[in-house]
């Protein structure tokens, strides 16, 4: 937040919009650190619409750690989940609002993230 203009505002003249991010993008890469062996995950999810990164956690790839992001996504409302079939969204997303798969996800440059 940019503290410094909101103090150079009229608090009459500015209008406030807060929009949930309906629709996620959630997806999870890995590295490593010295061996192959030592993975870690980066567990992201991003504004379907927007592009915009909503939260992401650091950990390895298992249910809990998905768990952790989803905890962040609560306040989003999110609706409609777009990932791949790995088992912990499968089994963590209510089918209706699971859409495995990449037909909903337009593809984006490494870059965007």
């Amino acid at each position: 937040m940019n503290y410094q203009l909101l103090a150079l505002l009229n608090p009459d003249e500015v209008e406030v919009v807060i929009r949930l991010a309906d629709e996620a993008e959630v997806d999870e890469m890995w590295s490593f650190i010295g061996r192959k062996q030592d993975q870690r995950w980066l567990w992201h999810a991003i504004d379907h619409r927007s592009g915009r990164v909503l939260a992401y956690v650091f950990g390895r790839r298992q249910d809990d750690v998905f768990l952790k992001l989803k905890e962040l996504l609560e306040p989003f409302g999110i609706t409609t989940y777009y990932t791949d079939y790995w088992g912990a969204y499968t089994r963590h997303i209510e089918a209706d609002e699971h859409a495995p798969g990449t037909s909903g996800i337009p593809r984006r440059s490494s870059g965007s993230i």
